[in-house]
């Protein structure tokens, strides 16, 4: 799709080719997903989301998936140039930064185990009161622990549109959410069956990838069955797009039927400060 660099697909298996190759990230991602009260919550998040507002995936596949898609995402713009914040700003080192955007990524969502208005406070509270027992294995009760819980506590919060990301990590995670559309996976919460834009424009999108572009450092590739499908990059990716701190430097390239469509850009409401991007 360009200049012969890697293109990943976002799916569930991808965070198995994205997940870096670090000890302390390694064994973040070991504790997050095998502990049983976090598991618990996101599976609650789907029983809420699901089962009684019959919305669409927002559990323990959705943040697999999310998570995967960040550090696809993180990975592209590190390699131009891009200077995560939590290294710009002294508060730690790369492999901080990348547990707090994976952390944040697959914890995102985790509120709406309590109810889907107002998640993201929700799931900030969530993420404060779960995170140190992934934290204080790899770092103890040290004060970069608890600053790192704030972080990835931002991270979740801002992961909505009505919120402005303030850090890099925050950006990555709220694009790489976005990203989660493929086969009627779309952010958009749908009611299952019903026939409106929502779930059409859903189920029209087949896969989505993500990859370094020449006009922008990162392309989201969006391919879907119909024209119907821009409802979603639009309304959903094209929202949480606008308002991460990263528009200026992403693009959305659709295409129907593998013939090449429209070229989405997003106006955006702030840019991150100090990305220092090459």
């Amino acid at each position: 799709m360009t200049r012969g660099e890697e293109i990943y697909e976002v799916g569930v298996k991808l965070i198995e080719e994205t997940l870096p190759r670090y000890d302390r990230v390694a064994k973040a991602w070991e504790i997050l997903t095998s502990d049983e009260e976090i598991e618990a919550y996101l599976h609650m998040a789907n029983v809420f989301t699901v089962n009684r507002l019959h919305y669409n995936d927002h559990g323990p596949v959705h943040s697999r998936i999310v998570a995967g898609s960040a550090m696809a995402i993180y990975s592209i713009l590190y390699r131009r140039g891009f200077q995560p914040s939590i290294i710009r700003d002294g508060v730690g080192d790369l492999e901080d930064s990348l547990i707090v955007t994976l952390v944040g990524a697959y914890l995102h969502d985790i509120g709406n185990s309590v109810h889907r208005t107002h998640h993201p406070l929700y799931s900030a509270y969530i993420a404060d009161k779960v995170v140190m027992k992934i934290l204080e294995p790899i770092y103890g009760l040290t004060k970069k622990a608890f600053m790192l819980k704030q972080e990835i506590m931002h991270v979740t919060f801002c992961h909505d549109e009505a919120y402005n990301c303030l850090t890099f990590e925050g950006a990555v995670a709220k694009i790489a959410d976005g990203t989660d559309m493929a086969e009627g996976r779309a952010r958009m919460p749908y009611e299952i069956g019903k026939n409106d834009i929502h779930a059409l424009s859903a189920l029209a999108i087949r896969k989505v990838y993500l990859g370094p572009g020449d006009n922008k450092p990162l392309v989201i590739y969006v391919h879907m069955d119909s024209e119907t499908g821009i409802f979603q990059v639009d309304e959903v990716l094209g929202k949480k797009i606008a308002t991460s701190g990263l528009a200026p430097f992403v693009e959305v390239k659709t295409f129907v039927q593998g013939r090449p469509w429209v070229v989405r850009t997003f106006e955006t409401t702030h840019v991150i400060r100090g990305l220092n991007q090459v």
